[in-house]
């Protein structure tokens, strides 16, 4: 077998090989579902911490909000620097070390803020746990209980593979945790757990649909003078992640929002050329969205959304999937568009989105 640095990766490769990847994880879920719960259940929980710098940032943000939602423990994600040095996402009153869990994501693990913070975590005495790609790297050294993210190969600099197998590790654990804490029916956490393998079984024609959406859309996104993301309830974290895949490969001037705050104030700097694209979640504010989608589009057509849900006035512009999924599991099939946005425009415009082309090396240990 060829050593991993002689093999040829590719980001557009290793977003189509997505299916075989998440078929694989959930065929060994109990590798990182079994420890987690484990440390998990050693003791009282008050809260869960996720931390993680760049796409880690965006999973740990996910997370947070499917244990808030689902396991009803709060779930808290700081920036790892913000946790460390501020002691951002720790309740300021009195509480007992042991009950705070802190969870690492890292696929390299070689994050130095993330590491850092979970050295941090457990001078305080909280409860530490790395998910990561690698569990021999550094961060492996520090967390109490390590887990594996079960992505495969992921060689190349922008981390998409790895993000959909951190989405869908998070997942399970936020269903299979709801069900050992008696926050939720077992019957219902295991249909749930269940739907995940099955949205895994359908990930080719996700990846078909969302490529097809990018294809046909290609000349109006790629002559955009910018571009707008915005999303919504459990959603924000995969407009953070577009926004991050964009920036690394697109490379063209991108902003982020709520789609409720982008029209206090964002909307003054709308041109006829620029093109928003919003993660339709199918939550409360989904008719408010479309409204606000069709008050934009008066101004600048580009208009896209990005959803499960059949709405009326969807046309060739947006994305509606023909697989669908509830809202705790579709971040999983909203994400792939901006990928194939960022790494497929990237290549259509001549980057080589392998190549770093601003080598500044302080995100992560160099071992």
């Amino acid at each position: 077998m060829a050593a991993e640095t002689q093999i040829e990766q590719t980001v557009l490769g290793n977003i189509r090989d997505q299916r075989e990847m998440l078929l694989s994880a959930f065929s060994a879920r109990d590798e990182f579902i079994a420890p987690f719960l484990d440390a998990f259940q050693a003791g009282p929980v008050s809260r869960v911490v996720f931390l993680g710098s760049g796409t880690s940032y965006n999973v740990s943000t996910l997370a947070a909000a499917l244990f808030s939602r689902v396991v009803g423990i709060e779930g808290v994600a700081p920036y790892p620097t913000e946790f460390t040095n501020y002691g951002a996402g720790l309740n300021p009153a009195h509480t007992d070390p042991s009950s705070v869990v802190v969870v690492g994501i890292s696929q390299s693990g070689t994050s130095i803020s993330t590491c850092e913070a979970l050295e941090h975590a457990k001078r305080q005495g909280y409860r530490t746990l790395a998910l990561t790609g690698d569990t021999k790297s550094r961060i492996s050294t520090i967390a109490d209980t390590v887990m594996p993210l079960l992505v495969g190969l992921e060689l190349t600099g922008p981390e998409t593979k790895g993000y959909t197998a951190s989405v869908f590790s998070v997942y399970l654990w936020a269903f299979a945790t709801a069900a050992a804490v008696g926050a939720m029916d077992a019957d219902e956490a295991d249909k749930a757990i269940a739907a995940a393998g099955d949205l895994a079984e359908q990930f080719d024609t996700v990846l078909q649909e969302a490529e097809e959406w990018y294809d046909r859309n290609r000349p109006g996104l790629l002559h955009s003078s910018r571009l707008n993301i915005l999303g919504y309830g459990i959603d924000y974290a995969t407009m953070l992640e577009g926004v991050l895949k964009v920036a690394e490969m697109l490379r063209v001037p991108t902003i982020g929002n709520l789609v409720e705050e982008h029209v206090h104030g964002p909307t003054m700097a709308l041109k006829f050329d620029h093109a928003t694209l919003v993660v339709g979640s199918d939550e409360t504010e989904f008719e408010r969205m479309v409204a606000i989608r069709d008050a934009i589009g008066e101004y600048a057509p580009g208009v896209h959304i990005i959803t499960c849900r059949e709405f009326d006035g969807a046309d060739e512009r947006d994305l509606v999937f023909s697989v669908k999924a509830d809202p705790y599991l579709a971040p999983l099939l909203y994400a792939v568009p901006f990928h194939f946005l960022a790494a497929k425009g990237g290549a259509d415009v001549y980057i080589d989105t392998n190549v770093n082309p601003v080598p500044i090396r302080f995100g992560h240990y160099q071992d």
